[in-house]
């Protein structure tokens, strides 16, 4: 009987994993990737929007990791992704943002800032200006922004009418090409060794207690707090050299 059973309701063994799968933030995050290649394949024109995923570059703190970056003529564009459902609550100034789901709330490093490092290393890789590169973020998983929000702050999907609301030539189809390559062989390899070198650098980041150097003059750093201003409070690493040298950290 057990067996019969079985041969009949085998297919809703599938059905209850699967479900258990969806809802696991890895899917989520993983969904939310394929949505932004999936809207860029069907709305960008990939002769004058040249995508480039997952990509991990070199930085003189470690590694960064950047979801997507599409080149064209009008600029090198940088995508953060962001899974989150909820409320948003978040100023482009505030370094961290707010998550609120039901009475629950949570909080996260301001996404523009996070961005703001995969474009200064782009910048260093590319020796591009400021204003040719384009820093955006787009929100994935259902959420809804409580607080204004700067233009290159989207949902899924918004991101696209950002993207073409820049239409001032800044390189020429040969500078495209130039870049794309160097970007690609710039990057590291997409491996499970590059993975497992970000993940640590991360974990080195965030662990106050782990010595590091200053990657301008070589002094050791210093973990110091700011005491005036809007990051008053804050905790940052500055050179021991100061103030011969100036170099300072954000605690991430």
């Amino acid at each position: 009987m057990l067996k019969s059973l079985f041969i009949q309701l085998w297919w809703i063994f599938p059905l209850l994993i699967a479900g258990v799968v969806i809802k696991t933030p890895w899917f989520k995050g993983l969904f939310g990737e394929w949505l932004i290649r999936l809207s860029a394949k069907l709305l960008l024109d990939t002769k004058e929007y040249r995508p480039i995923h997952n990509v991990t570059l070199k930085t003189p703190y470690g590694t960064t990791q950047i979801d997507h970056i599409f080149v064209s003529r009008f600029g090198v564009f940088v995508i953060e992704t962001k899974n989150y459902s909820g409320w948003i609550f978040g100023d482009e100034h505030q370094p961290m943002w707010t998550q609120r789901i039901f009475r629950k709330t949570s909080q996260f490093q301001n996404p523009l800032r996070q961005n703001h490092k995969h474009v200064k290393a782009l910048e260093a890789l590319l020796h591009l200006p400021t204003e040719q590169i384009h820093s955006i973020v787009v929100f994935v998983g259902g959420s809804e922004f409580k607080t204004k929000m700067p233009s290159n702050v989207t949902y899924a999907g918004g991101y696209i009418s950002y993207i073409k609301s820049k239409t001032e030539i800044f390189l020429s189809l040969s500078e495209v090409d130039s870049v794309t390559t160097a970007i690609s062989t710039g990057k590291m390899p997409q491996s499970h060794a590059t993975n497992r070198e970000h993940v640590q650098n991360i974990q080195r980041r965030l662990d106050l207690g782990t010595p590091r150097s200053c990657p301008k003059c070589g002094a050791q750093m210093v973990l110091r707090t700011a005491n005036r201003g809007d990051s008053a409070g804050s905790k940052f690493w500055g050179c021991s050299a100061f103030p011969k040298c100036r170099n300072i950290q954000k605690v991430t």
